[in-house]
């Protein structure tokens, strides 16, 4: 991705329109981010990326981790909660979902995060709460949605591969590796203001058929899509199968779309409601 700003490691100041943090924290809003399931030795644990917990806070908001959760946990989290932000995940969504098996048995699945995710990202959509996405994140939503995946893009005729090399350097795997094409009068043009701009790609599925109600944002050049909103839903949310997450203080793509998620997840505490920030 472009670097833009000289500062990495002052969130405040790395960008112009990063929000102000400074606000005691109990003023912040509050926002959801799923964690992952994983074995460590003998143990289960729930994770969660550290980078994903500093784009929360780079969008000026409290991140809140949380674990599975139940029916009933779900709906009080959502009675507190001013926006929802998913990650992206070294595991994939279950394709028992859209009616595929496994193709892949070596790939790591997180079928507990799944079960709740997936209703999350429905009610959220239709209660109107902010809603930001990332990789893992954006398949889940297009699967809660109805929408399928491809399970190996780089096997579909046509498709370029969008997997990462992981004998390179992490900061070559995040480095810049090709260009999205901005779909003219959506939220992510709105936000980024730009019809074409570079992105990281560390993905082997992505979305295949589109769930319902969602509108194309930007493709890739083999025109596989890159992100996409529910065009219908009653606030603002946007959905990326990169990872704006990566130096996202140095990267000015990364920061509009952070900030406009923030500013619509403060409206939300404030008891504004919309669409748009």
């Amino acid at each position: 991705m472009t670097q833009h700003h000289p500062h990495p490691t002052d969130p405040v100041t790395a960008a112009p329109n990063v929000p102000a943090t400074a606000a005691p924290a109990a003023s912040l809003p509050l926002v959801l981010v799923p964690a992952c399931n994983k074995m460590l030795g003998d143990h289960p644990y729930h994770i969660a990326g550290k980078k994903y917990a500093d784009a929360v806070r780079l969008a000026g908001c409290l991140p809140i981790v949380v674990p599975n959760a139940d029916p009933t946990e779900l709906q009080a989290l959502l009675a507190i909660a001013d926006g929802v932000f998913l990650t992206g995940s070294p595991s994939n969504v279950h394709p028992s979902h859209f009616d595929e098996d496994v193709l892949d048995l070596s790939l790591p699945l997180d079928p507990a995060r799944d079960a709740w995710t997936l209703p999350l990202v429905r009610h959220a959509l239709a209660a109107g709460l902010p809603l930001f996405t990332i990789c893992r994140g954006t398949q889940e939503t297009n699967v809660a949605l109805g929408g399928s995946l491809h399970q190996a893009v780089h096997d579909v005729e046509g498709k370029a591969d969008h997997r990462a090399d992981h004998d390179q350097p992490v900061d070559v795997q995040y480095g810049p590796a090709h260009e999205v094409f901005v779909e003219p009068g959506g939220v992510l043009e709105r936000v980024v203001g730009r019809a074409r701009f570079d992105v990281n790609s560390v993905h082997g599925q992505a979305v295949n058929r589109l769930g319902a109600g969602l509108r194309v944002e930007a493709r890739a050049p083999d025109g596989v899509v890159e992100a996409f909103s529910a065009a219908d839903a009653k606030g603002f949310n946007l959905c990326v199968q990169w990872h704006p997450e990566w130096q996202a203080a140095n990267n000015d793509v990364s920061m509009r779309m952070l900030t406009a998620f923030g500013q619509a997840c403060r409206q939300w505490k404030e008891g504004r409601r919309g669409p748009h920030p």
